[in-house]
């Protein structure tokens, strides 16, 4: 029942929204239905973890073995968390932000929710793929509707390479569907086959369904249509991509990939890590040396994505949880940057970190949530991606799945390093110095502004001092992935 709600909510929200005519109303409709929706996913938070309303299993389309099965637990109730907080975040930060036509960018906004939501519950290979393509195509709409001036190149590779890893994964998926002995989309029948199909078969559909994930990641060097597309998308759509959307392909691999395919992913383990660890070095040196803000959190967003679907290849329980907590501590922290990048955007017309400075003397309250939300994201002490980066740290150099684990770790172990120049480096750069002719007549940021910084920072300091709820939530997740992985 939980479920089923967390998808028709934003569903029918969304579908009603583009009746609505006034872009008042469409803004406050947009902004209830999120909430209503988040109040679903605190229920589902709060119910036993063996409750029937947190499953449901209905016909579907019988003749092709597909049902509408859909379920909760610690791994899907944490991406749904995450998603249920961010949109109402979004909404509310984004509040005076004005939009041609507003109706129907809030209605795109709901329904890309409602695929989000879809694919974090589904277990139902079929009905995840379909969910994957509902939360993606209102992204496309979003980003050549109301983007930037280059709206259209970004969209166009955009689309390319989404189209290119749904195609490859529908593929994927219907190799294993017909290799299913009931012939069923099933998770626990797709989970059954990891036992009967052979090396090889494994070794190449693990790299039909890997690179359809790696590219929504994205991972080197399937990355690059994510700057230009972040840069390029209004700013709402953007935090939704990369707080949120990124994840469904961190998500794909721990639920659909490696428990299926665990001969595929010991196999090519290596090979994969590897890729993560370039992927995260290069991000971070690139991030180093841009001067538009949301390119620089674009690179960034790699660099921490990329050490996730690290911890993923060393099947270490620590590491595996760590990849669960991150996702939403990664989320959270990732909203919060692009909310103060939006506003000074927004104020000073201008993303360029050259062309500003001194705001903290012009905006004190905005200076000291950035810092807060910022060093969180180089995972200082006492902070949420502290615990999810020293789990993950911790997976990866215990890791008896590669004889190179010290090596990733300490190379990894290198990103954190560029991360906190290029972070500080910003900071300094916006913030502190002298006011120019731009910065001198800044001011502090609104009410609206400061509810949705607030709730981050919370959040963040909360889950930095007290993590044992999130440890609680995906522990026995982590439990039954990793053993659905073991392949001895």
């Amino acid at each position: 029942m939980i479920p089923v709600l967390l998808i028709v909510i934003p569903l029918v929200s969304g579908l009603l929204g583009f009746f609505l005519r006034s872009e008042k109303t469409a803004r406050g409709w947009a902004l209830l239905s999120s909430l209503v929706t988040l109040a679903v996913t605190l229920w589902g938070v709060g119910v036993d973890k063996t409750s029937p309303l947190l499953q449901a299993n209905v016909e579907w389309l019988p003749d092709l073995g597909s049902r509408f099965a859909v379920g909760l637990d610690g791994l899907s109730l944490i991406l749904s968390l995450l998603t249920a907080v961010s949109f109402p975040l979004i909404f509310i930060a984004t509040w005076r932000d004005q939009y041609k036509r507003a109706w129907n960018f809030y209605a795109l906004m709901l329904l890309s929710q409602a695929g989000l939501l879809g694919v974090f519950v589904a277990t139902d290979a079929l009905l995840f793929y379909f969910f994957w393509e509902l939360a993606l195509i209102p992204v496309y709409f979003l980003c050549s509707q109301w983007g930037g001036e280059r709206r259209i190149a970004a969209t166009f590779k955009f689309f390319v390479y989404t189209f290119v890893g749904s195609l490859l994964m529908l593929v994927g998926i219907i190799w294993l569907y017909f290799h299913t002995p009931d012939h069923s989309f099933s998770m626990e029948s797709f989970y059954k086959l990891r036992s009967t199909i052979s090396n090889s078969d494994q070794t190449w559909v693990f790299w039909l369904l890997f690179v359809a994930f790696a590219i929504k990641m994205p991972i080197w060097p399937l990355h690059t249509w994510q700057p230009d597309t972040y840069e390029q998308s209004p700013t709402a759509t953007t935090m939704v991509l990369s707080a949120i959307m990124v994840k469904m392909g961190v998500f794909g691999v721990i639920r659909w990939l490696a428990p299926v395919l665990p001969i595929g992913t010991w196999a090519w383990g290596d090979t994969v890590s590897v890729a993560c660890i370039i992927g995260m070095v290069y991000a971070s040196l690139i991030a180093m040396k841009q001067d538009d803000l949301k390119r620089l959190v674009a690179y960034s967003s790699i660099a921490h994505v990329g050490l996730m679907a690290l911890a993923i290849f060393a099947t270490d329980q620590s590491g595996m949880q760590g990849v669960m907590i991150q996702m939403f501590n990664h989320g959270i922290n990732i909203l919060g940057m692009w909310i103060v990048v939006d506003l000074i955007e927004r104020q000073f017309g201008t993303r360029k970190i050259s062309q500003l400075g001194g705001l903290a003397t012009k905006a004190p309250g905005l200076a000291i949530l950035l810092v807060i939300v910022a060093l969180a994201n180089v995972a200082l002490p006492l902070t949420n991606a502290f615990v999810g980066e020293f789990l993950l740290f911790s997976g990866v150099f215990t890791s008896t799945a590669t004889q190179y684990n010290v090596v990733f770790t300490a190379v990894a172990m290198l990103s954190v390093i560029l991360s906190a120049v290029y972070t500080l480096k910003m900071i300094q750069g916006v913030f502190y110095g002298k006011t120019n002719a731009l910065t001198e007549k800044a001011v502090d940021i609104r009410l609206n502004e400061k509810v949705a910084l607030g709730v981050i920072v919370v959040m963040i300091v909360f889950i930095g001092v007290y993590p044992k709820p999130v440890l609680e939530l995906t522990k026995d997740a982590a439990d039954f992935i990793l053993t659905k992985m073991n392949y001895k």
